[in-house]
């Protein structure tokens, strides 16, 4: 059983900081956040690492808002149902395309400078977008270029307070109500963060896998906080593992965008053979659930680790000014996107499923709110669509915000006490327990997944579970907990779904079966695994 805190620690011990609000790691979905709550409160930002550390910073193919007069919301709507694939809540969907282009707004007065052409946005189409409405910045860094402008802009705000290298261990709850966080200093101390509102952005959980396009940080600390807090985790087994990820030995797996196939670059087998025509007649610009099983299908059919990206009918002038960060990574490693055919594979890139939230981005437990990945609004299904991460971030970041004005401060301050008598003694080093767990996820979790692999590898880390026992106290330790927590509810909903839809695909189970499985997997730490109806307008 997973315990209800990962230390021992009385409050009353511990010094006590309060503040208004607090935002919990600093992506787009932390920075907007904090920005806009700063407007009316005072807000502590706590990050594990450092402000410009965060998967937003990778994003590179931009932001999906309606804002050519050819798109319309329904198209945008009608777009990002499809690639849900049966799961997304329609009134989610909804509010973000229809509050998308004023976020993009917002961000621009905030001072992110998006790409134009003849004084208008730039445009770009991405997979399973019907027209061109993702905006970019300096061609292929427009995560960057946003972190760049709202964390310039975050740090001059006087409302704003910022923590960097602390670790939120546990959230702090009196009676189904968040009332603040547990936080490991840099220095190993404690304190207890008292405040009306806990905001949790802490992003995905892409270290689960042996192979992503995530940072290292990316360890899913938010939604196993959120479970162990008691609040309901839904849809954890889709996880959209990104087509093509740079394959090369030496280099990490750098994202090679969407936006290039946009741009007609063409996938090749080994051989040199086109291959998507026999999979979909999106060809490259299928769903990336789809473009990524046919990638893992022609590996296997060649025996090779890898296929082929070929973008080499374009002039080498338009690949440097449309993709020049993409350019530059591949030419570290002798790559030249311009002239070579690079080798891609598919990698873990972003978890549809997460802190299940409501309309506001409140989760089941009171004042306690999630946004950005490590939530799940509704708006991606079992599939997201492209580029509509980012928007996601803004549109909940400030309907948050709206809630949390409204929010009276707490009364009280608990008195939470935790004394489960927890075994010292070092533990087998984390990193070999991190590595095998990565693995186990990869084998048995991964873009195919059977019930016999899945139960294998749901018992190889239920062997791991008396971690929960021991005295830990490191971040790197913590980190393991938390992806030992989400690996469990990954595999266990996958185990559970007997049926292949959008991220989840099961060998034994082709198809999709919309009479037993429109739905969602919930679990909640109280109550175990439950299912949740579709909620459709």
């Amino acid at each position: 059983m997973i315990p209800r805190y990962l230390v021992d620690f009385d409050l009353d011990q511990l010094p006590h900081v309060y503040t208004d609000v607090i935002v919990i790691g600093a992506g787009i979905a932390g920075l907007f956040t904090a920005l806009k709550a700063s407007e009316t409160s005072k807000v502590l930002m706590i990050t594990k690492k450092s402000l410009l550390d965060s998967n937003t910073r990778y994003a590179q193919g931009g932001i999906a808002a309606v804002i050519s007069d050819e798109d319309a919301p329904e198209y945008h709507i009608q777009d990002t149902l499809i690639a849900g694939a049966g799961l997304c809540d329609k009134n989610a969907v909804d509010v973000l395309v229809h509050e998308g282009p004023d976020g993009v707004k917002e961000l621009i007065r905030m001072g992110t400078q998006f790409d134009l052409e003849n004084g208008e946005f730039a445009l770009t189409k991405e997979g399973a977008h019907s027209q061109r409405r993702i905006l970019h910045a300096h061609g292929d860094a427009t995560g960057a270029e946003i972190v760049r402008a709202l964390s310039e802009k975050t740090k001059q705000d006087p409302g704003i307070t910022l923590w960097d290298d602390h670790f939120v261990i546990d959230l702090i709850t009196e009676d189904g109500v968040c009332c603040g966080a547990l936080v490991q200093k840099p220095d190993g101390s404690k304190v207890f963060v008292h405040g009306k509102a806990t905001i949790l952005c802490s992003g995905g959980a892409g270290q689960l896998f042996r192979y992503t396009t995530n940072p290292d940080i990316a360890t899913g600390d938010g939604i196993a906080i959120a479970y162990r807090a008691g609040a309901d985790i839904r849809d954890m087994e889709f996880i959209q593992f990104h087509p093509t990820a740079l394959c090369y030995p030496g280099a990490p797996r750098f994202l090679i965008s969407e936006a290039v196939r946009g741009e007609g670059a063409v996938l090749r087998n080994i051989h040199g053979e086109r291959f998507m025509e026999r999979y979909h007649e999106q060809m490259e610009l299928a769903p990336r659930d789809v473009v990524a099983r046919a990638i893992v299908q022609e590996m296997e059919d060649t025996k090779s680790t890898f296929v082929y990206i070929d973008f080499t009918h374009e002039t080498e002038e338009i690949v440097k000014h449309r993709f020049p960060t993409i350019y530059e990574e591949c030419l570290k490693y002798g790559l030249d996107l311009a002239s070579d055919w690079i080798p891609v594979a598919p990698a873990a890139h972003y978890i549809m499923g997460g802190v299940r939230t409501d309309l506001y981005g409140e989760t089941s437990v009171k004042r306690l709110f999630a946004c950005g990945e490590v939530s799940s609004t509704g708006v991606h299904g079992a599939n997201r669509l492209a580029s509509n991460s980012l928007s996601e971030a803004i549109v909940f970041g400030r309907r948050i915000v709206e809630r949390i004005n409204g929010l009276d401060p707490l009364s009280t301050v608990p008195s939470v006490r935790e004394t489960g008598h927890r075994k010292e003694g070092s533990i087998q080093p984390v990193i070999e327990k991190r590595l095998k767990l990565q693995k186990v996820m990869l084998r048995y979790a991964g873009l195919v997944r059977n019930a016999k692999g899945l139960a294998k590898g749901y018992e190889e880390l239920r062997r791991q579970l008396p971690i929960y026992e021991t005295g830990l106290s490191k971040r790197e330790e913590y980190e393991f907990a938390n992806l030992l927590t989400c690996s469990l509810l990954t595999t266990e909903a996958a185990l559970r779904r007997t049926e292949s839809r959008g991220g989840h695909s099961r060998e034994d189970y082709p198809q999709k079966n919309d009479d037993i499985w429109q739905k969602h997997t919930l679990f909640n730490r109280e109550t175990g695994i439950t299912e949740e109806m579709i909620h459709h307008a």
